[in-house]
């Protein structure tokens, strides 16, 4: 026997649209799901959003001082200033 919870959801029509209301314990933290379907069943998952892309940027640590001078200080080669004479391109 399975160990999967199952319960009920009611299914409605909202304009020109089927809808299905979720119970309490299945609502998303998100405002899109994607859908598929595998076999008979409808799977319905979070979308990430793109604050979770970005989410490990939050576990960086904080730059030293050295290496934000060594940053500035570093010759810009590429940019809006640059001068094509200045691009060495391989033959």
């Amino acid at each position: 026997m399975s160990d999967v919870k199952t319960d009920t959801a009611k299914v409605f029509w909202s304009g020109r649209s089927q809808a299905v209301r979720l119970p309490k314990e299945y609502r998303f933290d998100t405002d899109e799901v994607t859908i598929r379907r595998e076999g008979g069943t409808v799977v319905l998952e979070p979308v990430k959003q793109e604050a979770d892309e970005w989410a490990w940027l939050d576990t960086l640590e904080p730059f030293d001082d050295d290496m934000v001078k060594a940053a500035l200080d570093r010759p810009q080669d590429f940019g809006p200033g640059r001068r094509d004479a200045d691009i060495k391109f391989p033959e």
